[in-house]
């Protein structure tokens, strides 16, 4: 903390940290500025980008975040979203060049960040990783604390008659982890992302499921069930396609299809990701700093997704503001999740809560 020149060391003694600070930011200071009362989360695809590019008014936006609005604060924000794939520093990364602003990874959610929270379950358990490109998911799990992750791609090259209609790459080749997978019994299969093989990820999970790979010298009846994590629910999302393209969610109903076709129920499962309640608590702990102990009430997401964006805002008790520049399309009539407020961008979004919270 700033002591003002004129106060001198032995004064300071005297006085108590709160008695500078009510100096400092009470209503005598002329050069002090009000503190936020309210901070932002966005999701990213059809908020702040469009595919690879920032939609128009993102960088407007955080631009008055930053203090470029005529109350003169910073106001603090998170990025929320059910996209995934890489590492959080590594999206950091990429976000701040697409953006034009730093992007810390402690102000960023992604849907399978909030697995840091249930990571001491199964570090030494072996662990199937599905989604993303060869093996950088495994390195992200790895990154968090997993111990025994393997892919799919590593049960293939293990035994390629597990699914004879792919034939691994060079490039996927390089990437597997050689094992003997008829010794292995998985604990766990976490989709962390979007798979890119459905085909072949739905055979090896319905086997790792039903005891046909690892755990064979046990009988049905004393192997321990397989734990099943999703991590976005996500029918659809908004790409840089016209119309939104399939994400998780499609792929968690087509193998539950699959899974009760084969054996006349679906499996129990777990998920995360928006608009899950887990998820919405664990952006809240995670950055709790950041929000510098503004109420749930002074929390406004910024979503275009009604099932996800605004359905869990509304459930954490958080404001909802529902942006037309993504899934969500008003001529298609009204939204599933009623928001606090619709806006036509994200740019429109900040203003009208600004307005609504200091004016």
């Amino acid at each position: 903390m700033l002591i003002p020149r004129h106060i001198g060391p032995k004064y300071v003694n005297r006085v108590t940290v709160k008695q500078i600070a009510r100096y400092l930011n009470g209503p005598g200071n002329s050069t002090a500025k009000p503190r936020s009362q309210l901070a932002f989360a966005f999701d990213i695809d059809g908020v702040l980008l469009r595919g690879k590019d920032p939609l128009p008014a993102a960088k407007e936006a955080l631009s008055i975040l930053d203090g470029n609005n005529k109350f003169g604060l910073k106001i603090p924000f998170i990025l929320l979203t059910n996209g995934g794939g890489v590492s959080e520093e590594e999206r950091c990364r990429k976000l701040s060049s697409q953006l034009g602003v730093q992007i810390h990874s402690d102000q960023f959610i992604q849907s399978h960040t909030v697995l840091k929270s249930i990571v001491h379950n199964y570090v030494d358990v072996p662990v199937l990783i599905l989604g993303g490109q060869g093996d950088t998911l495994r390195r992200v799990a790895e990154g968090y604390g997993f111990r025994k992750a393997y892919t799919t791609l590593d049960i293939l090259n293990w035994n390629p008659s597990i699914w004879p209609f792919h034939n691994l790459t060079q490039e996927e080749r390089a990437s597997v982890r050689p094992a003997d997978f008829s010794k292995i019994q998985f604990g766990a299969i976490f989709v962390f992302h979007d798979p890119r093989n459905w085909a072949l990820d739905t055979q090896i999970m319905c086997d790792v499921i039903q005891g046909s790979i690892g755990g064979s010298h046990e009988t049905n009846h004393t192997r321990k069930p397989v734990d099943l994590v999703f991590c976005n629910p996500d029918l659809i999302w908004q790409s840089d396609f016209e119309a939104p393209r399939m994400g998780q969610g499609a792929f968690r109903v087509a193998f539950q299809a699959v899974f009760q076709s084969l054996t006349g129920s679906t499996y129990p499962y777990i998920q995360f990701g928006k608009p899950t309640e887990a998820t919405y608590n664990f952006a809240e702990v995670m950055l709790k700093h950041r929000l510098q102990g503004i109420p749930k009430s002074s929390l406004y997401m910024v979503g275009d997704n009604p099932e996800s964006d605004i359905a869990g805002a509304n459930t954490a008790g958080w404001k909802s503001i529902l942006v037309h520049t993504g899934v969500y399309d008003p001529h298609r009539g009204p939204p599933s999740h009623q928001p606090t407020h619709q806006a036509g961008d994200v740019s429109e979004a900040v203003r009208w809560a600004l307005e609504q919270e200091f004016c």
